[in-house]
């Protein structure tokens, strides 16, 4: 049986495997047919969109990592707020890099069914981001 606390860890799983760069994790962690309610642009569905997004944001970002401030759960959602640090090492979103170091805060749902990711919802402060890099 699957339940609140099988969710809570699969979100850790999650959130580790974007601090570690161990983005194959992903595989055993999203549905195949998951649905990203904002995904990054040109993001693909289920766990290669998440591999690939986080693959390029850690080569960017190498230290990049995510900070669970709170979380909330029930039966089939974890809830929670982050904040995102990393320091600007490569190529992002078209712009070099600017050694510059970033703090954002960000929010997000999923929802999830026998462990697995099926539906994510989430904002980061990407304006932020671009404003502390000074390319906006």
């Amino acid at each position: 049986m699957f339940d609140k606390k099988t969710n809570i860890a699969a979100q850790e799983a999650f959130g580790e495997a974007i601090n570690t760069g161990h983005v194959d994790a992903f595989d055993d962690l999203v549905d195949p047919n998951s649905v990203d309610h904002d995904p990054a642009p040109g993001q693909q569905p289920g766990p290669e969109g998440y591999k690939k997004f986080f693959t390029e944001m850690r080569t960017a970002f190498p230290d990049l990592h995510v900070d669970v401030e709170t979380l909330v759960a029930d039966d089939d959602q974890v809830a929670f707020a982050y904040t995102l640090t990393g320091t600007h090492q490569g190529p992002f979103q078209g712009h070099e890099a600017t050694g510059k170091s970033v703090q954002v805060r960000g929010m997000q749902i999923s929802r999830f069914a026998e462990g697995k990711l099926t539906e994510r919802w989430g904002s980061t402060d990407e304006v932020g981001i671009l404003t502390q890099l000074g390319l906006n």
